[in-house]
């Protein structure tokens, strides 16, 4: 997600430092960095930040960290909802801070997520254990180059039908829970199905190099910027 009226020079801004933390940075301290950076600040002081992608429980400190975190879309688990509510809530921050529950739904093991099964639950103990935080929605990233002509992609069809379970079960309003598919490769179908919310990073910044980097961590933790 990257929008809003005269957000180029912070586009501009967060590119070059995309182009220079890249290679060489872990990506929370890469957003820490961006988020810091005096030429966004200035040029957009209420950009708002959303992380996605695997957080490690010990990155989560210096996640919340991060001037103007909005959102995280991507909590996997009961034990990292628990630590994020924790960390934020130490913070002393007086807004809650939005999440999303990721789901699995290409039951891919290369892809981080709650099994859909456990979405459910999950959402219940986000809204009745985890007071600093604000459920918010749903993210999946689903399986990559599903041939259209075969019908819309079955992983958005899984977490539609999720969003739809769980308002059912926990008595939320549908209209309140957001749905996060779709990237740069598949975002305009991800809208057709349903999807409020897309993330599309290389469209917009280009390709990245992970050549350099150590590890699979930095292959799997991605940020996207929204602004007002």
């Amino acid at each position: 997600m990257a929008a809003g009226d005269g957000l180029g020079p912070v586009l501009r801004a967060v590119t070059e430092r995309v182009q220079q933390a890249a290679a060489r940075r872990p990506q929370v301290q890469e957003l820490l960095e961006k988020a810091s950076d005096s030429r966004i600040l200035s040029s957009c002081p209420d950009i708002k930040w959303h992380f996605i992608g695997h957080l490690q429980k010990t990155n989560v400190n210096k996640l919340m960290a991060v001037p103007n975190l909005f959102m995280l879309e991507t909590v996997d688990s009961v034990k990292l909802a628990d630590r994020v509510n924790s960390s934020w809530h130490k913070k002393g921050s007086p807004q809650r801070l939005k999440v999303m529950v990721q789901v699995n739904t290409s039951g891919e093991d290369s892809k981080h997520g709650l099994p859909p099964g456990d979405t459910t639950a999950a959402v219940e103990h986000i809204i009745n254990k985890c007071p600093s935080l604000e459920f918010v929605g749903l993210m999946t990233i689903g399986s990559v180059g599903h041939d259209l002509s075969k019908g819309p992609n079955p992983d958005f069809q899984v977490l539609l039908s999720l969003r739809k379970e769980v308002c059912e079960k926990l008595s939320l309003p549908i209209e309140k829970v957001e749905l996060s598919m779709g990237m740069s490769t598949d975002f305009q179908h991800a809208i057709e199905v349903g999807s409020t919310n897309v993330r599309i990073g290389s469209t917009i910044f280009g390709e990245r190099d992970y050549s350099t980097k150590a590890g699979s961590e930095g292959k799997t933790e991605t940020l996207t910027v929204q602004g007002q």
